[in-house]
């Protein structure tokens, strides 16, 4: 597990670098604006990540929602927590979202295998 999070960490980066260096001013403002909406504020960041999740998984992007559950980790939510997100997302999106459910589950078990997520 460690590999592949460590590949989707790489790739990420390297391909956001690699989208920024363009220089496109629209582009880099989204980008700009994303990383803002989830600092604190109002809403502390653990919130807006569980929120991120919920849409990414209601929108049924998997590299999002992979990165919601590492970042939702990262800010150190519970399982129970995560659950409690997966299910609105569920009750939001319908069946349709019980496929990407599974695959954030598994990320979910193999983060929290020990070693997984380090």
């Amino acid at each position: 597990m460690v590999k592949r999070l460590d590949e989707f960490r790489s790739f990420r980066e390297k391909m956001n670098a690699r989208i920024l260096e363009s220089g496109h001013k629209g582009i880099q403002r989204f980008f700009a604006l994303d990383s803002q909406a989830y600092q604190e504020g109002a809403l502390p960041p653990k919130t807006k990540e569980l929120m991120g999740l919920c849409a990414s998984m209601v929108l049924r992007c998997d590299d999002c929602i992979a990165y919601h559950v590492i970042r939702c980790k990262e800010e150190g939510c519970s399982r129970n927590e995560l659950m409690e997100a997966f299910n609105v997302a569920l009750v939001v999106g319908g069946s349709i979202v019980i496929p990407h459910l599974r695959r954030a589950v598994a990320l979910l078990d193999e983060m929290e295998t020990p070693g997984g997520g380090e």
